[in-house]
Order: C-alpha cells, then structure tokens, then sequence
C-alpha cells in the first residue's frame, strides 16, 4: 500500500530496535510498538540468577565437603567430583592470567548489562543471562579468594570421564552456563535471530501495483 508521503509499513511488521532508535534521535513521533513486543529483561535476570545461585551454592558445597578428599566417582565414572583451583579462565584457559582475566571478565559484565536494556527475543535474554550468571560467578571467586583481591583462584570441581581431568578439562557450572550461553547464541546467530526479536535481512513484499 503506498500513499503521497512513500510506502506505508503494513502493521504486523515488526519494527526494529535500530528504527525506533534512529526515529527518537530524529527527534521524531515515538513509533508505536506491536502489543506482542515485550522486553525480556526479566527472563534475562531470571536466567542470571538461577546459574548465579547454582554456581555460588556448589562451590561453597565443594569447598565444604570437598576440601580434604580425592575424586568422587559418580554416574559409573562418568563424572568424576574433585575440588581444584584455577587461576585461569574457563576450563584451565589461561592459566596464570588473573589479574587481566578479572578485568576481561568486568568487562564482560558491563557490556551485557548494556545490551539487556534493548532485549526482546527470549532466547537472546536465556543467552545472555547464562553468560552473565556464569561471568559473575567465576567473578567472584577472583575477588574473594585467596591469594587476594583480584587474583582469587576459581573453584573447579567437575572432571568427565577420568579421575585425573586428562579427558577434559576440571570446570564448574559457571563455565557450563558461559559455554551454554555461548552455543544458544550462536545458534541465534546463524538463524538471524537479532536482540530485538527481529530476523536479520528480513525483506517486505513488493508493493501490489493494483492496491
């Protein structure tokens, strides 16, 4: 449908966060919103907290119960449970680098927290929570724990598959969140699925000459 002023939107389009963005700055009328555009921020501090809370309860059960045993066997070998310290990223990365880690990591953070303002697909709020739940978690541990503030050792306790973590690498649940997190995504990604809920190279039909 086409009027003097140019194309007109049909209204189930759904109007983008860069649009409504780029309209306000114009200093124009604030476009109307679809009803069912809703911002996920709640989802997104949902899925933060729950891998927060999981992270922080086990490593202090580990600490707890942990401290002065060897490895744990459970599930036929499969998971091997066994405290160790890492000074380094997720999964024994960078081992020795905590202090930039620590760094990396508030960084992280606030980026996330930045973006969450403008979420509105769920998954990238599921995504993004994971990520930061995982990120902060870790956080803690290299601002709390010993040696000193900044340089704290991050808790690990899970190994698969082998008592001594050649297998794979000892990791906790805020590395699984941040590696979950990750993949979801991805998966967004590859599929053109942006923050705002929209689909990425989205084209409208051509105008019917005969409307």
């Amino acid at each position: 449908m086409v009027c003097d002023g140019g194309p007109v939107r049909d209204n189930d389009e759904v109007t983008s966060a860069a649009d409504y963005d780029a309209t306000m700055a114009a200093g124009e009328t604030e476009p109307a919103l679809p009803s069912n555009r809703t911002r996920r921020v709640g989802l997104f501090a949902l899925a933060a907290v729950v891998a927060l809370s999981a992270d922080l309860i086990s490593k202090f059960a580990v600490v707890s119960i942990l401290s002065d045993r060897g490895p744990v066997r459970v599930l036929g070998g499969a998971l091997y449970l066994v405290q160790t310290r890492n000074s380094g990223a997720a999964f024994s990365v960078g081992t020795g680098a905590t202090v930039v880690l620590t760094v990396v990591a508030l960084a992280v953070v606030a980026v996330i927290l930045r973006t969450a303002r403008g979420l509105y697909s769920p998954g990238w709020a599921i995504a993004l929570g994971l990520v930061l739940g995982g990120a902060v978690g870790n956080l803690v541990d290299r601002i709390f724990r010993a040696p000193g503030l900044g340089r704290g050792h991050v808790v690990d306790w899970i190994r698969v598959f082998a008592a001594d973590g050649h297998i794979w690498p000892t990791f906790n649940i805020a590395d699984s969140s941040i590696v979950c997190g990750a993949v979801l995504a991805g998966i967004l990604a590859l599929r053109g699925v942006d923050l705002d809920g929209s689909r990425s190279g989205r084209t409208s039909l051509p105008a019917d000459p005969a409307r």
